[in-house]
């Protein structure tokens, strides 16, 4: 590789990678160092059990990728100049005076926010809650995470004397500096959507603690440098750590390799986003009635999506199978998937049900039979459930998206590790009734390399980071098929899904 040489450490829910990039001035070329699992862990305590994420691990293998960096960088001669890391949202970890983890965050799909909603909706008004933030309401956000640890771990929230969102969580243990990526902030449902600052009123009423918040930080801001103590233990040059777009959906979006203003994207992989980029945040009452969130974003823009679960379902459902002796491929779940019948049955991806990890197979199965439609008994035709399902389920957004926004749309840019999924690709474009551009693959780790190059004064705006991209990569189209088949389907789907 030659040109600037970035690392970029990119952590989904499902799994992490950490990607060196080198820019030519006109292209990113990528090269992977280091890919890994993400795997949660439950523990059992004296009352309850509790699922976190390996921090301690994650940090671990986020070395590892900056050590094999680093013997690249021997053999080449090539600095690396920067780190940026960026990560899923709503989850954190808590730091005493000391500066140290008092625990291992606490994984989004614990089930200790159960029934904080209705709290929080019982301490402040729901309207004015959405009026201030314009997030969507799910129970794994952070304020209701914050209210669950006010009830379950008091006294940890007591010692806590900082709270750091997860992109800035690593980005501390590498540089030593402390702050809020803004991206990240706005997932928690504490941020104010207009101010971009943490909202005062929101944090009184509902009870949680401002001071173990830190400052606000804009994606493209320089936090520091790498520790010394980090540099020597791995045999690594020095290199700036960036605050990237820390939400991962943000940095994703950064790289969405749109040529107009008004376009539509699907980020697609644990979770699937699917929203449009605004100006301003959109908040009022169709989009309250919509449940819509407006998310901070790079360059000053925000994001209008909705949070959908996503290729969860596949990855749940062959972890099951696997449990059950069966080793299947993602290739060969497509497959059969293909050779499914069309159209038997539907589910809500994101019925509570499906939230929790588990025997996913199962529960769609136990939804079908409740509504009474056809039960998926085969692996294929319950692949098939779940990508049909997840089309339709983008249309609906789609509707909804279009209400909101009073605009049309031309096509659906898929990003992600969706967009390797042909069949998905092609139902999308199909529901939707647009083309589906699929890709870049790693729209996310092209997204953090970019904001270190705006970070360096590299590239100057959005519009010249979507251009780069555009050189980057190639991408393929979806035309829609089946329009009337597609129609019809979508008028049985809306019977089941409200």
């Amino acid at each position: 590789m030659l040109g600037k040489q970035m690392l970029a450490a990119d952590y989904g829910a499902s799994g992490g990678r950490v990607m060196l990039g080198s820019f030519d001035g006109e292209k990113i070329s990528l090269g992977e160092m280091h890919r890994f699992a993400n795997e949660p862990v439950i523990l059992n305590g004296k009352d309850r059990s509790t699922m976190y994420w390996d921090f301690l691990r994650l940090f671990h293998e986020l070395k590892t990728g900056i050590t094999r960096a680093g013997i690249m960088q021997g053999r080449s001669g090539a600095d690396i100049s920067s780190i940026g890391v960026d990560t899923w949202g709503v989850d954190y970890g808590l730091l005493g005076r000391d500066g140290m983890l008092l625990s291992s965050p606490v994984h989004y799909r614990d089930s200790r926010t159960e029934g904080m909603l209705k709290k929080a909706f019982s301490r402040m008004d729901r309207e004015r809650l959405y009026e201030i933030t314009g997030s969507q309401f799910m129970e794994i956000n952070t304020a209701f995470q914050l209210m669950a640890e006010q009830e379950y771990r008091e006294e940890l929230l007591e010692q806590a004397e900082s709270m750091l969102l997860m992109p800035d969580l690593f980005s501390y243990f590498l540089s030593g500096e402390m702050g809020s990526e803004y991206t990240i902030a706005s997932t928690t449902q504490m941020l104010d959507a207009v101010k971009k600052d943490w909202s005062g009123e929101v944090l009184e009423g509902l009870g949680l603690p401002s001071r173990i918040l830190k400052p606000v930080l804009m994606p493209g801001t320089r936090l520091g440098s790498l520790r010394d103590e980090i540099c020597r233990e791995l045999g690594i040059g020095p290199m700036d750590v960036i605050a990237v777009a820390g939400h991962d959906t943000q940095s994703a979006m950064a790289a969405v390799p749109a040529e107009t203003d008004d376009f539509l994207f699907l980020s697609c992989g644990t979770w699937s986003l699917f929203g449009t980029e605004l100006d301003v945040p959109q908040i009022d009452g169709r989009s309250f009635a919509c449940n819509m969130t407006n998310e901070g974003g790079c360059g000053g823009k925000t994001s209008f999506l909705k949070n959908i679960i996503g290729l969860w379902l596949i990855q749940e459902s062959r972890r099951q199978w696997m449990r059950e002796g069966c080793e299947y491929s993602f290739g060969h779940l497509e497959s059969m998937a293909r050779d499914a019948a069309p159209f038997v049955s539907f589910i809500d991806p994101d019925a509570p049900e499906f939230v929790p990890s588990g025997n996913i197979p199962r529960r769609i199965r136990e939804f079908c039979r409740r509504t009474g439609q056809k039960v998926p008994e085969r692996v294929g035709e319950v692949v098939r459930c779940i990508d049909e399902s997840l089309a339709l389920k983008y249309r609906m957004v789609l509707d909804e998206i279009c209400a909101c926004t009073g605009r049309s749309y031309q096509a659906v840019h898929l990003v992600g590790g969706g967009a390797q999924s042909a069949l998905l690709c092609q139902m999308t474009a199909n529901a939707c009734g647009i083309p589906v551009i699929a890709g870049p693959v790693e729209a996310t780790v092209y997204g953090n390399l970019a904001m270190q190059l705006v970070a360096a004064g590299e590239v100057k705006d959005l519009k010249e980071v979507r251009s780069i991209i555009r050189n980057s990569e190639n991408m393929k189209v979806y035309e829609p098929q089946d329009a009337e088949l597609w129609q019809e389907a979508y008028g049985q789907y809306r019977a089941f899904v409200r």
